[in-house]
């Protein structure tokens, strides 16, 4: 198997870890299951954005602009992310219904993880179709993460819809966007995607899923009145992304 070819399984494979998140779904306690996977979801992406995402900005921004701050472009990358979101969720049909504003989680995360993924996929791609060792570990970190990113999909719309069957469709479509990066990247991005066009892009994503967490995942956990488990999940799921530096 040739490098490219290992790049696009690699990149599948990493995209369809997010599917594993769906296994939360149809849980008897819905209450307690929802409130769990909404604050760990959290804890991962607000740990993703501080920890990867945005140190890897400023290094990829730094490597190719000297003459600017770097750390301001990355955080007028933030700023953006956090627009983006906030446009998204504004022009969302919303009302008053517990159900509707559970719906808007999951569908804002999958758009979140969409726009996330796919650079994603084409760092793998790029990576592994350079250096197949690189290209292994990448896709391990990634593949990491997605899984609590598919719990942060498929649970509030399985508790909002009672569809299993939307679901799967919703953390499959976010799931298909890693290798979606990958055949971007082997059809048109080879020779034009560069370091300082995917740091600006990592920090746009970081702010996206800030603005998530503390606006839409951590405020819809703590409509169930249990702070002490709020907490204590918000922690694992920090406490899960961090493992990789002891590894």
């Amino acid at each position: 198997m040739n490098n490219t070819s290992m790049a696009f399984l690699l990149t599948f494979l990493a995209g369809l870890s997010t599917m594993i998140g769906t296994i939360f779904i149809g849980k008897k306690n819905s209450n307690n299951v929802i409130l769990s996977s909404l604050s760990f979801a959290a804890g991962v992406m607000i740990c993703v954005s501080i920890t990867d995402l945005i140190p890897e900005s400023i290094l990829l921004i730094s490597d190719n602009l000297h003459s600017i701050p770097t750390i301001l472009i990355s955080f007028l990358g933030v700023v953006l992310g956090v627009i983006i979101s906030m446009l998204i969720d504004y022009y969302l049909p919303d009302n008053d219904k517990s159900n509707n504003k559970l719906y808007r989680v999951g569908f804002i995360s999958m758009i979140a993880i969409i726009i996330h993924n796919i650079p994603e996929g084409i760092a793998t791609f790029m990576a592994t179709n350079s250096d197949i060792s690189l290209g292994l570990s990448l896709a391990l970190a990634i593949a990491m993460h997605n899984i609590p990113e598919g719990i942060s999909i498929s649970v509030p719309i399985y508790y909002s819809t009672g569809s299993k069957k939307k679901a799967l469709l919703y953390t499959g479509i976010s799931a298909l966007s890693e290798p979606f990066g990958a055949l971007l990247a082997y059809l048109f991005l080879k020779n034009i995607m560069n370091d300082l066009i995917l740091g600006i892009l990592f920090s746009v994503i970081a702010g996206i899923m800030l603005q998530i967490s503390f606006s839409e995942l951590l405020p819809s956990a703590r409509r169930y009145n249990d702070n002490k488990r709020l907490i204590i999940f918000f922690i694992i799921g920090i406490l899960f992304m961090l493992i990789k530096f002891l590894l």
